[in-house]
């Protein structure tokens, strides 16, 4: 992608509209049975994004173009990275908190496996799925989780059709999904809210970022504590995680599809209907934002001032917040740096964490100013033009996927981000 058409103002001016309009509208509450249903400002800006796309509403283009809508989709990862440091800001002053929630955070992730106890028997004997169940229910299908089922059995196969379906289904509402369930879960009293922060961090940082911010929303009062407790545990399930998924999770699914299927020879119609187009793609390491640092740099600078004005409404002003989003700047573009230099690799989001936590840690020099800095930055005001520019940067071929996977498919994704939550925040409440 060149980089004009990365810093094509007309895109970044609608991001900034788009996340304005969207937090003055706030965060409204709709009481629903025994608990109450939080929309946030980043529902909204999904939806107006949603709604901009070229690729959905052909009369956008004028306002839209396409290329425009091309451009959104690199910035996604790149506009995630000031919030992941944000976030990351939260876990180094609560380092102790931490340290004494220790085995729960890191068992909590074993809660993963509540993804197959309830969608896998669900798909594989109610709706009659066939092996795409495996790569549907085996994980959350996140980018590490594609990997896995490409390395093992290929995209083209029904265990990549599951994967890339619930993968789809997540980019395009997984986010808001997360963010009702876990509102809805913490106005319920049902859960301790450590343990339904520890388990948002299971998702994609889009995720953990609408998932926390539902039970901030909900419990303002706790803010800084939740939010570390999200953050820390968003940092053990990339440590973790791929390495659960691919010998307990992965071969725990393969064993729990052949007792659910029995001697039944399961190929679903749905897995077939999916089969035709070719959807295998993958982002190669040259593509990677930490392998063009220079471009990376200019466009974040750019990312960086759309998450600034964005905070205005809910956050500090501008000359308040400022010297914060710097910081946020600077922690970002360390984080890059080190994942290129690294002798081993680790995703960008996951050194960017690791700096920021290092840099507000209590005996780090200059914590404390560097934490008073980054108070008027509001969380989840940076995070709101993440999700503008993730509903302008849907493309054809996530639309047509998404008309393809069936109505099976979704359905199966819900329960698999249902399964994955309920079952982390049930390990985690038990260990706490």
């Amino acid at each position: 992608m060149k980089l004009s058409m990365l810093l094509d103002w007309r895109l970044h001016g609608i991001v900034v509209v788009a996340a304005l309009l969207s937090e003055a509208i706030g965060i409204i509450k709709i009481p629903l049975g025994p608990g109450t249903l939080l929309l946030l400002p980043l529902f909204y800006a999904f939806i107006i994004g949603l709604l901009l796309n070229p690729h959905l509403f052909s009369v956008t283009s004028r306002l839209v173009p396409v290329k425009l809508s091309e451009a959104a989709a690199p910035i996604i990862l790149l506009s995630i990275m000031p919030f992941i440091a944000r976030f990351g800001s939260t876990i180094g002053p609560a380092i102790d908190q931490i340290i004494n929630a220790g085995p729960a955070l890191i068992l909590q992730e074993l809660g993963n496996l509540g993804t197959m106890l309830l969608a896998m028997p669900f798909a594989v004997i109610v709706l009659k799925m066939g092996r795409e169940a495996i790569g549907a229910t085996y994980s959350i299908a996140r980018e590490p989780n594609i990997a896995i089922i490409s390395d093992k059995y290929g995209l083209k196969g029904p265990e990549g059709i599951g994967v890339m379906g619930v993968y789809v289904v997540g980019t395009m509402f997984g986010t808001l999904w997360f963010a009702l369930m876990a509102g809805y879960l913490t106005t319920l009293d049902i859960f301790d809210p450590r343990a339904l922060a520890m388990a948002c961090g299971v998702g994609s940082g889009s995720m953990v970022a609408a998932c926390s911010g539902a039970i901030v929303g909900a419990l303002p009062e706790l803010r800084d504590e939740l939010l570390a407790f999200a953050g820390a545990s968003n940092l053990l399930t990339y440590a973790t995680g791929l390495y659960i998924s691919l010998f307990i999770a992965l071969p725990l699914a393969e064993r729990i599809y052949k007792w659910c299927a029995g001697s039944r020879v399961a190929h679903s119609v749905g897995a077939k209907a999916t089969m035709e187009p070719n959807f295998a793609t993958t982002v190669s390491d040259e593509e990677r934002p930490e392998h063009h640092l220079g471009q990376t740099a200019i466009v974040m600078a750019v990312v960086c001032v759309v998450a600034w004005i964005s905070n205005i409404i809910n956050g500090g002003s501008l000359l308040a917040a400022l010297p914060g989003m710097v910081i946020l700047y600077a922690m970002t573009m360390l984080g890059l740096a080190i994942t290129r230099l690294a002798p081993f690799y680790l995703p960008g989001v996951a050194w960017v964490s690791l700096v920021s936590i290092v840099l507000t840690l209590p005996w780090f020099p200059g914590s404390a100013w560097i934490v008073e800095q980054l108070e008027p930055v509001n969380f989840l005001a940076i995070v709101t033009p993440v999700l503008a520019y993730a509903g302008l940067a849907l493309s054809p071929r996530e639309f047509t996927m998404f008309r393809q996977v069936g109505w099976k498919l979704v359905i199966v994704s819900l329960l698999v981000f249902t399964g994955t939550f309920i079952g982390s925040a049930v390990v985690a409440q038990a260990l706490l």
